[in-house]
C-alpha cells in the first residue's frame, strides 16, 4: 500500500490534474492532496478548490487497486463530492494514469 506522499508524487509525475481547475482529495485525518491544474502541479497542500472529493484513505486505496469502483463508492456514501461535479467525473480518466 502506497503512502499519501508516494501517491502524490506519482500523480504529479503523471500530470494527473485538470487544466485550469483545482481538485482536492480530502482524506480526513490522513490529510489532503491538491491536484492543481492552475499551477500544473500536485501537492499535499490543503486549501480552496473548485471541487473537493472526500473519501477515506482505505476506500481510496481500494479504488486505486481496482477493488472499488468510484461510482459504487459514491452511491454507497463512501465518497462525497463538493463543488463542480463535472470535475469529479473528468478525474476518473486522470486517475486511470495511476494504474499505468
Amino acid at each position: 500500500m502506497a503512502t499519501k506522499s508516494e501517491m502524490a508524487a506519482k500523480l504529479k509525475e503523471a500530470g494527473a490534474y485538470l487544466p485550469g481547475k483545482k481538485v482536492k482529495l480530502d482524506f480526513g485525518s490522513e490529510g489532503a492532496v491538491m491536484l492543481d491544474g492552475v499551477g500544473q502541479t500536485v501537492t499535499e497542500d490543503d486549501g480552496a478548490a473548485d471541487t473537493t472529493i472526500k473519501v477515506a484513505w482505505s476506500d481510496w486505496q481500494d479504488m486505486a487497486d481496482g477493488k472499488l469502483d468510484g461510482m459504487t463508492a459514491f452511491m454507497q456514501g463512501k465518497l462525497a463530492v463538493e463543488g463542480e461535479m463535472s470535475n469529479a467525473m473528468q478525474l476518473q480518466g486522470v486517475l486511470a494514469k495511476l494504474k499505468g
